[in-house]
């Protein structure tokens, strides 16, 4: 349950019930201990019962509802939205584009975690889907300052180059030290981050460096994993 004097910061929950008998409770935007394996016993891999990742430079600990009776946050419970616009997207966006999963999502997190300054994971949605939920972790560049074909401009388009490591020089744009990026939106029939990196590959973004997680935050609530409300 979300503490009301910690209201003005990120609110960060783990799905139903923590476990109790261990003193772990809802995250509320503050620091956090992984639990003891022992005390998991709804774990991400069999090796993995949790793990630690930063968000807004505070330790969170990252794992799975530990309440087995636990189900889907009411945001990504609807299966039949309209096609088009939300249409099933193919395992594929690019040929060079690699799709990932949850476990990747994580070792990426754990990446940025540990100090690794190359990569980043983009929560490619508007902001009103971003304050549904998203990953611990992400950050919020929604696809709208991306995309040229939804709006945005040189500007926009500039700002998110640089927040990406890009540099702009009198050539063009120097991708040398780009991050390597994780974006992610709603999930499979989700057209936002799919916008995104057609944006970035279309300014000259390189295809190796970016990652798709094509289950986006559907298949992320699915499993039951820990995420924050901005």
């Amino acid at each position: 349950m979300e503490d009301s004097r910690m209201s003005k910061k990120p609110f960060i929950r783990t799905l139903g019930t923590l476990i109790a008998a261990a003193g772990i409770a809802a995250l509320s935007g503050c620091a956090t201990t992984a639990p003891s394996d022992k005390d998991v016993a709804v774990k991400i891999t069999p090796e993995m019962a949790s793990t630690t990742v930063m968000h807004k430079g505070e330790k969170v600990t990252l794992m799975r509802s530990q309440d087995q009776n636990n189900e889907i946050n009411p945001a990504f419970q609807m299966t039949s939205r309209k096609c088009p616009p939300f249409c099933i997207k193919p395992i594929k966006l690019h040929k060079d584009v690699d799709t990932v999963a949850e476990l990747e999502m994580i070792a990426a997190l754990e990446k940025i975690a540990a100090g690794d300054n190359s990569i980043m994971v983009v929560d490619n949605r508007t902001p009103d889907w971003h304050a549904k939920g998203s990953i611990p972790g992400s950050v919020n560049v929604p696809f709208t300052k991306i995309s040229r074909a939804k709006g945005a401009d040189d500007l926009t388009i500039a700002e998110s180059l640089e927040r990406f490591g890009a540099k702009e020089t009198a050539n063009g744009w120097d991708f040398s030290n780009a991050k390597t990026l994780y974006l992610f939106c709603n999930g499979m029939w989700c057209g936002q981050s799919p916008l995104g990196i057609a944006g970035l590959l279309e300014e000259g973004y390189p295809a190796s460096k970016i990652n798709w997680y094509r289950g986006g935050m559907q298949d992320w609530e699915v499993l039951g994993l820990t995420t924050f409300k901005p």
